[in-house]
């Protein structure tokens, strides 16, 4: 079961600037190995259910440690055999808007 979650997490009792939490967060998902990528507004993971899900939880627990309040927001595209399917999405798109009807 492949699946890609775009998870959206940082701690809401810490100022302005959160970054140093999120890179916290981030490391988790690095140290786990899962196919990911960070984006201004979040970070996709993809591998399989339980795997993508301890990881959320795993960030989850890391953040809520430093925090009294933590904001989690996440969606979740499931796939029967994909693989991949991170950079696929993607390409795909950049593909259409390449092609000979990206002008029209």
């Amino acid at each position: 079961m492949s699946v890609i979650v775009e998870l959206s997490l940082f701690p809401m009792d810490k100022g302005q600037s959160v970054s140093a939490y999120v890179a916290r967060v981030v490391a988790v998902i690095r140290a786990r190995g899962l196919a990911h990528e960070l984006t201004p507004m979040g970070t996709c993971i993809e591998g399989e259910w339980e795997e993508v899900l301890s990881v959320v939880d795993a960030c989850f627990r890391t953040m809520a440690a430093e925090s009294d309040r933590v904001y989690l927001s996440m969606q979740a595209d499931w796939r029967r055999g994909r693989a991949g399917g991170l950079k696929a999405k993607t390409a795909s798109v950049e593909a259409k808007l390449a092609g000979p009807e990206a002008g029209a």
